[in-house]
């Protein structure tokens, strides 16, 4: 929902607004919960009717009070209406206000009216009734407007939290009133007061970073710019993110005792999201996974401030894109005032002196750091070192950094309090989407009939093969690739060449030559450059950049190199001299671009280290290669280098490299360089049987693997580590499931009958691997092969579609359920047997707000679990269920999360794991049975007295403070809790413990926060 410019204005927040509205009404006596019927306005009212308790001067103190507090918070030099205007202002409101008791309306038709709408009906009662309207400036006429707004926001959401309110009626527009009053409280907050002169300058600013970033180049549709973007809306494909604690089998509180192991508690979310709850993210991905991508669409989605539901922690943000391969060429790495010049944004000169180092003192920055891997090794550590100071001198902004994966070390930006994130492969869905949106897109520049038929005979067949064929399903894991692979299938008419290395040479051929010889571009007479002279020129170029270090060049420095290779290249001298070859290449090659006037680069890495690799095995730098294979940044080209090679220099390369990695100090550093060397097993078809062996034999040694993330680094060497994998025989349960942690994120049909020999396994965290990792493969296939054969004892069964829930259902019942997505509430109640279902778990679900319609039939059920689900805030129509475990687990990114309402009538409920924004709660928002609690608090401190009230029968308690408290907890009004056993505080110092005796108090202050991924309890 869009945010009232009209009532930010107002620059009151809900705290201050809130108790005043409240003095309006009358207070609820006893059995008012038994309404429910809508009730009429005026009967509300506290300066209406015989039992009044505010007097009309009552009201216009009221109404003087909420001016001055609009007028204190106003900027400097910037107050909202002449002095002498205050008390008409005030008089004016008052007048208004007195108007609720003439409406003829309830409070439901209130509420569907809006806020706005209410405000019109109380100014058009008072002109009706013939009360004075006063004659007010411009400047005053507008803040009564504001303030009348903003009482009627707080008007509404008054009645919806009225527990005679009718929340099955009105639960959508309920939700939109919280959701906006969260808003406007986290505007406020983190806008300050601004002089003109800013605001006007961030709208320019924003509307700039829109019209920068709103677009994406398309791989192989066409290569004229008006057809080669691609709008970013359209193309935004959402692939997921998992966090480094991904995979890990939590309980379901983290409190030990009687609960059954639960399944794991998974970290893929949405990439887009990887930001809710984190302020700083080190987001790693594969070259072509869409890390650049991610960084536009958070910066277009930020300067836009649209379309935020979920994102809540991107309102009122400024973003900064601050690609590395561009600052990094500098002596110096920016301070905040020269963001905007390090980029060459041409509104460098236009930002008020001192602008960027308000916005980020304020804590207001969106700070978006694209590519770790694009500078040098010898240049990292003084970026972290950059890093570090503006984190210190600005800590309260939003930090995102992008690397691939092993350009960096783990916990590289551990110390600085960064969350890790690793993008996950495409899944076959993704697959799917992206190959509809390309030839969605390809279609616009289709020009007759025939053509578009015969584009989607093209899309048709392209789903086939890479359902069908292993080799395509596993290239097109990434949006580049995908592209790549949508691209050459059209222009060769449904033909595909087999591997990575006859695609990217079919894709060159492609853009260097075939495309622009198709489409007629040269007319007869013109001069025409062949494949291999371009090829020459782009490698030299390439090369270069490796060699040093850099993604992007001079454009005097490029022309120099062409001008240098020329004779060497007698062919290209036809086109003229270096400047004009080098607008050839960036005009007609697609392979080259000008990220600023005078710098040159390739429009991806991939092409870069493609060529790269050529040039050097054209020039047998061997030394230079295997001096750089520690280097993440030469991963890939010894990749292609291996794939370029004759046989006997694929052998010496390889022999070479497992030397190195014998003599490498670090057990690390010489897994990397014996997985490298087994990686590029792929690219050999035609090598000496004894290398291959010696390189598979290094290998062996860190098989299996035995930790989480040596399990998904070894995934990454792709499907030839299948064949080194043990089966499930003599395995510990720890390294059982590492082995299938491996196997299942290697998305091919190759990967599912070694996980079937898993499916009987009897660790559950084991079998619960296997049932999260169905959307990865062919759904039937995997099916039948694996899903079937789990064992149904403890184990949570997970669906990501209806044919998955299908397929799950008609196979006889399943107790335990993960439903994620986006199911409907009548997919649901349709879906799910009445008697079969105890557990339940939701998660990421934008649809489901009536829990009653989805769920209100399942008798048995009693355990829910709400994870991320933003409509689901209403647990009122719940109370017939059993339900003894519930897990409410708000959508990421709410800094305020608001209590579910209802629940204080779920009075079977013994476990609730929650997350609250509030210090101190009221008691009667809780049943009375809780004797778990696990309870997550948003904000920075917690008041502890009311606990014993609302927990009377709490045996164990755990406290965890997302962001660190800044005051010590005191524990002693615990003791009253007599069943009290164990009580663990996170991220907080404690006080008071002596008091509790006979109850095992264990606390890590925030010093000494546990690390865990998104998600851990």
């Amino acid at each position: 929902m869009d945010v009232d410019p009209a009532v930010i204005g107002a620059r009151l927040a809900s705290s201050v607004v809130t108790p005043l509205i409240k003095k309006l009404f009358v207070k609820e006596g006893p059995g008012a919960g038994l309404v429910d019927e809508p009730v009429r306005i005026s009967s509300l009212l506290s300066f209406r009717g015989e039992k009044r308790t505010l007097t009309e001067k009552d009201l216009s103190k009221l109404a003087a009070e909420l001016v001055a507090r609009a007028i204190r918070n106003a900027g400097p030099g910037e107050r909202p209406c002449p002095a002498d205007e205050d008390e008409l202002v005030a008089e004016q409101l008052a007048t208004t206000l007195y108007a609720l008791g003439d409406l003829d309306m309830n409070d439901v038709q209130a509420v569907r009216l809006g806020h706005q709408g209410l405000a019109y009906e109380l100014a058009h009662a008072t002109r009706t009734r013939g009360r004075t309207t006063l004659r007010l400036s411009q400047g005053g006429t507008l803040l009564y407007e504001r303030l009348l707004d903003t009482a009627c926001l707080h008007i509404l959401h008054f009645f919806t939290q009225r527990s005679a309110f009718v929340p099955r009626t009105l639960v959508e527009q309920s939700g939109r009133l919280s959701e906006l009053i969260t808003k406007i409280d986290i505007l406020i907050e983190r806008i300050p007061s601004q002089t003109a002169q800013d605001a006007g300058f961030e709208r320019r600013y924003a509307e700039y970073m829109t019209g920068k970033h709103s677009t994406l180049t398309i791989v192989g549709i066409d290569l004229s710019h008006a057809e080669a973007t691609w709008p970013l809306d359209a193309a935004y494909l959402s692939l997921e993110a998992v966090s480094s604690g991904e995979e890990r089998p939590l309980s379901a509180f983290g409190l030990g005792g009687e609960e059954p192991p639960a399944a794991p508690q998974h970290t893929a979310l949405p990439a887009d999201r990887a930001l809710s709850g984190h302020q700083r993210v080190l987001l790693r991905g594969v070259a072509g996974s869409g890390k650049t991508t991610l960084v536009q669409w958070l910066a277009v989605s930020t300067a836009r401030q649209e379309s935020l539901r979920g994102l809540e922690q991107l309102i009122g943000r400024v973003p900064f894109v601050l690609p590395l391969r561009t600052i990094a060429r500098r002596e110096s790495l920016p301070s905040p005032a020269s963001f905007l010049t390090s980029v060459h944004n041409p509104l460098d000169g236009a930002q008020p002196p001192g602008w960027a180092d308000r916005v980020l003192t304020a804590g207001r920055g969106l700070l978006l750091i694209d590519g770790i891997d694009e500078i040098p090794e010898r240049d990292r550590e003084r970026t972290r070192a950059w890093l570090s100071d503006l984190l210190i001198a600005y800590p309260d902004n939003l930090w995102v950094v992008t690397s691939r994966p092993s350009a960096v070390a783990d916990d590289w930006l551990g110390a600085q309090g960064f969350a890790e994130f690793t993008l996950s492969p495409m899944s076959r869905e993704d697959m799917a989407a992206f190959i509809d949106r390309w030839h969605e897109a390809a279609r616009q520049t289709c020009r007759t009939e025939e053509e578009r038929a015969t584009l989607g005979a093209y899309q048709s067949a392209l789903h086939t093969a890479v359902r069908t064929k292993q080799d395509l399903s596993r290239l097109a894991t990434n949006p580049l690739m995908c592209g790549l692979i949508c691209a050459l299938h059209r222009a060769r008419r449904g033909y595909l060449p087999p591997g990575r290395k006859a695609l990217y040479d079919a894709a060159l051929s492609m853009l260097l030559t075939r495309r622009d010889t198709e489409r007629h571009v040269y007319a007869p007479g013109d001069v025409q450059l062949d494949e291999e002279p371009q090829l020459q020129l782009l490698q030299r170029l390439a090369y270069y950049l490796i060699r040093n270090g850099e993604a992007e060049l001079d454009r005097d420095r490029a022309e120099r190199l062409i001008e240098e290779a020329l004779p060497s290249v007698p062919a290209a001298q036809a086109l003229g001299d270096a400047p004009a070859i080098l607008r050839h290449l960036l005009l007609r090659s697609g392979l080259l671009r000008e990220p600023s006037v005078s710098t040159v680069d390739f429009v991806h890495r991939t092409f870069q280290d493609y060529l790269g690799a050529k040039a050097a095995v054209e020039a047998w730098d061997v030394g230079l290669l295997i001096r750089n294979a520690h280097d993440a940044q030469w991963e890939d080209v010894i990749r292609m280098a291996v794939a370029h090679g004759r046989p006997r220099e694929r052998a010496e390369l390889l022999r070479k490299l497992l030397d190195v990695a014998r003599h490498e100090n670090g057990a690390e550093s010489a897994l990397r360089l014996f997985l490298l060397a087994m990686a590029c097993l792929e690219h050999a078809p035609d090598l000496d049987p004894a290398i291959r062996d010696e390189v598979t034999r290094n290998a062996m040694e860190f098989v299996p693997p035995m930790t989480i993330p040596r399990a998904r680094e070894l995934a990454t060497v792709g499907p030839l580590v299948l064949e080194l994998l043990p089966g499930p025989e003599g395995l510990t349960n720890e390294v059982a499931e590492c082995c299938v942690v491996t196997a299942s994120r290697i998305p091919v049909d190759a990967a599912i009958p070694y996980l079937a020999r898993f499916a009987g396994h009897p660790a559950v965290g084991v079998r619960a691997q296997l049932a999260s990792s169905w959307g990865r493969f062919d759904t039937e296939r995997y099916f039948h092969e694996v899903i079937l054969r789990l064992d149904r004892d403890d184990l949570y069964f997970v669906a990501e579609s209806m044919q998955h829930l299908r397929l799950l259902l008609d196979t006889g019942p399943r107790p335990w359920l993960i439903l994620r997505g986006n199911f409907t509430e009548f997919q649901i109640r349709d879906s799910l047997d009445g008697e079969d279902v105890t557990r339940l778990r939701l998660s990421r679900n934008d649809l489901v707000s009536d829990l009653g319609a989805a769920f209100g039939h399942l008798a048995n059920l009693e355990t829910l679990y709400l994870t991320g689900c933003h409509q689901a805030l209403d647990l009122t129509t719940l109370p017939d269920l059993p339900l003894r475990t519930l897990f409410f687990e708000p959508p990421g990114g709410w800094n305020r999360p608001a209590l579910p309402w209802g629940l204080e009538r779920l009075v079977a409920l013994e476990r609730l794991k929650i997350t609250s924004g509030e210090s101190g709660i009221h008691p009667r928002y809780f049943p009375p049975g809780i004797t778990w609690l696990d309870l997550h608090v948003a904000g920075e401190y917690l008041r502890t007295p009311w606990m014993p009230s609302a927990f009377p029968r709490l045996r164990h308690l755990k406290i965890t403070f997302a962001r660190g408290a800044k005051h010590p907890i005191d524990l002693s009004p615990l003791a009253a809790l007599r069943g009290l056993e164990t009580a663990t505080v996170v991220g907080a110092e404690i006080s008071g413990a002596a008091s509790l005796h006979g109850v095992t108090v264990t606390a890590f202050p925030s010093a000494a926060l546990p690390s865990a991924g998104a998600g851990s309890p």
